[in-house]
This record gives structure tokens, C-alpha cells and sequence, in this order.
């Protein structure tokens, strides 16, 4: 409970988190923890949000604070935080983490401290993640937290997700970190540098959903800090159908399938399955949209499906059930030439008819988002002005089109004991 401003914890849940510490402390490059199983009632971790990696600049972070806001999708007694330096290209060191409640701008009510092994900083070597040791504080469901990271020594080259459509703040020199006032932090980025996860203490497993892909999983064209994304509109449908599954983002802007391209949108969806998808407590689904920049880059159809039966073949292998998404119309980028057209249009009439069979279903995108008049274009009113995104409206029409009565769900009934 949170009364006056402030975290209230019962005292046995302060032990439960004293007893949580001593199986789960982190050190660098710690494995993340497996999926609940089916049968695991009980309370235990949840991934509640999730931010996919690539290597960025970190020029001006060293000796400064960030403060981000992150939205957690599952409601629970605790958390903990995953940070990482699996793109940094040299050691990084945190000085101090706390997260808070988020308030107007860069200010934030009753920053709790967060240890890492015990310890209120860690150094991470190259290619490596920690997780936090466990916070017992109350964590609502899209209720929105601050992160606050006082980064000390700061590589060339970092792990950040580069295109958040959230604003994230960033001090002057010094440790702001338990500072709830927004005085000091003076200089805005759109960026998530470090923090790639929130796991949530939850009563019992929630069950989860990953959408994976590139920029139109990401968000671009939705509402800077509206949180209207497609898997935001997801997520919004089930809260509205009162259902507890979680909704997970591990969108990157200029992402392909087929190829790895770090500097650009990062790893392909196969490279980066081991950080993205398995490790992620409680993901059961995962939704696959991607290919318009394979199309774009020169790809032809039959590698593309290939490729995306390969990644179906993956999840599904590992226990998880996969949805592919057919790849939407653009008049951006080379996307509207005739080549480029009548491959898109082999993908999805591939997708359409054999998908099933590959994957646990399909959700058909372009005939959501095309214009009736002119297929090789998006509806105008789904088009948020460049020809490739979608508005708003278009992520809504989207998640809409998700088949929520064929996700998994939770795996145990909400009257489950525990």
C-alpha cells in the first residue's frame, strides 16, 4: 500500500523479499530466470516491462543521472530491475539506483534505493546483464514508475533502446538519484540507456505476450509519452476484458528479420531470441511483426518466408505459442516499387495461406491497415504522415485485429490458492 506519498510494506513481505534476495542476488552477466511453469501457483516473478537492446553512443552520460519512466504491465509485492551492458563496448559502472513513484515531468515521490548483490553500485563488463536484488514495494499495473540511474563510468559505446517515444531526463553532474524534485534535471533524451527490464513479484503467474519486430512494434508514429503503440493497444484490450495477461515490448526501430545490423536497428529477431523472448518470466505468446525493411533492403519473398517460418519453428519449439503478422503497405523508402510490391504481396498471401500451419495463428496487418482504394498504401486515417507508420488510429486498428481468445492466458485460474 502507498499512503501520504509513500511505500508501505507489510513485514512479511519484507521477509519474503529478505528470502527472494538470498536465492536471486545478481552478479555480472547472471543468466535471467526461465518461464514459471504451468503448475507453480503460487506468487513468484513476472517480467512486467521490457525495453530490447543495441549499441548507442553514450556520450554526456558519465558522471550524471538518468531518470526514465517505465509503465509496468502486472500488478505485484516487488520488483526488480535488469540493467545491461551487453552492447558496451568497455566497462560500465552505476553508482546508485532507486525507483519511485512518477509525478509531473522528471519529478518522482519516495525514490527507494535498489542493491545489486548487496551492494549499492556494480561494475559490468562488456556483454554482460544484472539484475537488482529484490524491492518489496506495491507495483500497480499501468501505473507509471521512475528508474534512476547515477552512471559513473560510461563506455564509448553503450546498451540503450534508442527510440522509447518516452521522455527520459537527464541531470547535471552528480548523484540525483534519491532527489524526487525535478530542478536538476535539465536535459531530455528519447532514449531507455542501460535499463532493459522490470520483473514484478506477482501473485501467481499472469501469463504473458511479446511483440517482437521492428519500428512498427516500437511505435514510431504514436504519441510521444502517450503510451498508443500496437502492443499498448493490446495490452488496454485485455485490461478492458479483465484479463490479467501481461503485454511485452521488444520492438526495435529499423529492425530486420534476416539480417543483424547493430549500428542501425540491431540484432534480427533469432540473434537476440536468447535475451528477448526465453528469458522473459511468464512470456507464453509471442507475436512476430517484421519484413517491411528486408523488403525495403532487397529481400526476396521466398528467403523472407523462410525466415519467418524458422522463427515460428524456434518459439513453438521452445514451448511457446508464436502468431505472424502479415507485412503492412508503405509508400516509403522504395517500399511502393513494383518489385518491392508484388514480394510483400507473396509474403502475405504465404502468410495467409499456410501460416496457420507454421505458427499458432495469423494476424493479418495489411488487410487492417491498407487503404480499399489502394492496397499499396495505408488508410489515410491510419497513416501518421510518412507513408510506413501507423497513427494512433492505425495501432489501435491493429491490436484490435489480435485474436485474444487464442492467447494462452494465464496458466492458473484467478481463483488459484496463493
Amino acid at each position: 500500500m502507498r499512503r501520504d506519498g509513500r511505500w508501505h510494506i507489510p513485514a512479511a513481505l519484507a521477509v519474503l523479499a529478505l528470502l527472494l534476495a538470498g536465492s536471486v542476488a545478481a552478479g555480472c552477466g547472471r543468466a535471467l530466470p526461465a518461464p514459471a511453469g504451468a503448475a507453480e501457483c503460487g506468487p513468484g516473478w513476472v517480467a512486467g516491462w521490457h525495453a530490447a537492446q543495441q549499441a548507442v553512443p553514450g556520450d554526456q552520460l558519465a558522471g550524471r543521472t538518468l531518470r526514465m519512466v517505465v509503465r509496468p504491465q502486472a500488478s505485484g509485492d516487488g520488483l526488480r530491475l535488469r540493467l545491461s551492458n551487453r552492447h558496451g563496448d568497455g566497462p560500465l559502472h552505476v553508482g546508485s539506483v532507486t525507483v519511485g513513484r512518477a509525478e509531473t515531468g522528471a519529478a518522482t515521490t519516495d525514490p527507494r534505493p535498489l542493491l545489486i548483490g548487496g551492494r549499492p553500485d556494480v561494475g559490468m563488463d562488456p556483454g554482460t546483464d544484472v539484475l537488482t536484488d529484490p524491492l518489496p514495494v506495491p507495483v500497480e499495473r499501468g501505473v507509471p514508475l521512475t528508474v534512476s540511474l547515477y552512471l559513473t563510468d560510461v563506455p564509448a559505446t553503450i546498451s540503450s533502446h534508442p527510440v522509447a517515444m518516452r521522455t527520459t531526463w537527464l541531470s547535471g553532474p552528480g548523484d540525483r538519484t534519491t532527489e524526487p524534485g525535478a530542478d536538476d534535471f535539465g536535459t531530455t533524451l528519447q532514449s531507455w540507456p542501460v535499463l532493459s527490464g522490470l520483473d514484478v513479484l506477482a501473485p501467481r503467474p499472469t501469463g504473458g505476450v511479446l511483440v517482437i519486430g521492428d519500428s512498427l512494434v516500437d511505435g514510431v508514429g504514436s504519441t510521444p509519452n502517450g503510451d498508443d503503440r500496437f502492443p499498448d493497444g493490446l495490452a488496454a484490450r485485455l485490461v478492458a476484458e479483465q484479463e490479467t495477461t501481461t503485454v511485452l515490448n521488444a520492438g526495435l526501430s529499423r529492425n530486420r528479420l534476416l539480417q543483424d545490423d547493430p549500428p542501425a536497428g540491431g540484432d534480427a529477431p533469432a540473434t537476440r531470441f536468447d535475451v528477448d523472448v526465453a528469458p522473459l518470466a511468464g512470456v507464453r505468446d509471442v507475436i512476430l511483426l517484421i519484413g517491411t525493411n528486408d523488403l525495403a533492403a532487397g529481400a526476396g519473398a521466398d528467403e523472407l518466408v523462410t525466415g519467418l517460418r524458422a522463427f515460428a519453428d524456434r518459439g513453438r519449439a521452445t514451448g511457446l505459442r508464436v502468431f505472424l503478422t502479415t507485412i503492412p503497405p508503405s509508400t516509403s523508402g522504395g517500399r511502393d516499387v513494383e518489385a518491392v510490391v508484388a514480394a510483400r504481396d507473396r509474403v502475405n498471401e504465404r502468410i495467409r495461406a499456410d501460416g496457420p500451419g507454421w505458427a499458432d495463428g495469423v494476424i493479418d496487418a495489411a488487410a487492417v491497415l491498407a487503404d480499399p482504394g489502394d492496397p499499396t498504401r495505408l488508410r489515410p486515417e491510419y497513416d501518421s504522415g510518412d507513408g510506413l507508420h501507423p497513427s494512433p488510429a492505425g495501432y489501435r486498428a491493429l491490436a484490435d485485429a489480435v485474436p485474444i481468445s487464442a492467447l494462452s492466458g494465464a496458466p492458473c485460474l484467478a481463483s488459484a490458492s496463493g
